[in-house]
């Protein structure tokens, strides 16, 4: 497993192709390829430069990603474009500043489906929480089996003070 900053960016081209792979199949595959890779791409070149801001990248044997990690420290004041407003919704301002605002925040995992099932996702939110233990991460309420994936690896949900949206809010084990 090697860790980046922002030289991640001389992998970018390997990684947007490793993040189309994941984040256009189910259950997401309702998302374009082409739009994907490019949102993607946009977002990873502006990310790699944030404050606080490391990538985790596990190749395989035969040296492709097998899977990867991305996050940065949350800024106060907490934002509210993307999903950060259902965030504050869901969970409310006193919690968000709490447990999120200072936390490290994994905004991509992702593991490719040559390497499911081979604990290269635990490896990696592990990795994550070692260099920072306190984290946190969303995911999309239809997006089951990842949602059953982090409670089986001890991930914790957080009281929800304020109305259900479609994100779930995951706390790092403690």
């Amino acid at each position: 497993m090697r860790s980046y900053g922002a030289e991640v960016l001389e992998i970018a081209d390997e990684l947007t192709e490793a993040y189309v792979e994941v984040f256009t199949a189910p259950p997401w595959s309702h998302r374009d390829p082409e739009e994907t890779r490019a949102a993607f791409r946009v977002r990873l070149e502006g990310d790699a430069r944030r404050d606080g801001f490391r990538a985790l990248v596990e190749r395989s044997a035969d040296g492709a990603i097998a899977g990867f990690v991305s996050g940065w420290t949350t800024p106060a004041p907490f934002r509210t474009d993307r999903a950060y407003g259902k965030v504050l919704q869901r969970l409310g301002a006193e919690q968000v500043e709490e447990l999120l605002v200072g936390a490290f925040e994994i905004d991509e995992l992702g593991v490719l489906k040559s390497a499911r099932g081979t604990g290269v996702g635990r490896r990696l939110l592990a990795a994550a929480v070692e260099e920072y233990p306190r984290a946190w991460l969303l995911t999309w309420d239809q997006a089951h089996d990842t949602i059953a994936f982090y409670r089986r690896v001890g991930w914790q949900e957080p009281p929800v003070r304020g109305p259900e949206t479609d994100i779930v809010v995951f706390l790092a084990p403690n």
